[in-house]
């Protein structure tokens, strides 16, 4: 199957401060990832939605999911189906595939992962697994 043809979904992990945006498909390629600020992220998602012909936008369903649902179907250019994902525990699931995708290096490859935080946000890694519990769900 051409790259082109696999749908792509875009994973939403809303935030009341900082929310997490990705991009892949149905083969787990990741196209996209991101943390914006929330006052950013509209802007963020109408460029990528646009940018990557995406036709479904997964988001997280649990804080402030609700009022970002209901700013998404006014707010958003282009009508995309959205679909909410349970997302208890996708921080802590975040935080070891962050380590996966960013092996920690020199001293801090001695600490037990337990102990290591990622020295960034990891909203957009949230976002990634809120695609992936999607697929999972299918």
């Amino acid at each position: 199957m051409n790259q082109e043809n696999l749908s792509k979904i875009l994973g939403f992990d809303p935030g009341r401060d900082k929310c997490g945006v990705a991009i892949t498909d149905n083969k787990g390629n990741i196209y996209y990832h991101q943390v914006v600020e929330s006052s950013q992220a509209i802007l963020t998602l109408n460029t990528l939605i646009e940018q990557f012909s995406i036709n479904l936008l997964v988001m997280g369903n649990q804080t402030t999911s609700k009022q970002w649902k209901q700013r998404l179907e006014k707010e958003l250019l282009l009508s995309v189906p959205i679909e909410l994902i349970d997302e208890r525990n996708s921080t802590l699931e975040a935080r070891d595939r962050y380590w996966e995708m960013y092996p920690p290096q020199g001293l801090m490859r001695l600490l037990p992962q337990g102990m290591r935080n990622p020295p960034r946000p990891i909203d957009d890694i949230v976002a990634i697994l809120l695609i992936e519990r999607y697929f999972n769900r299918l």
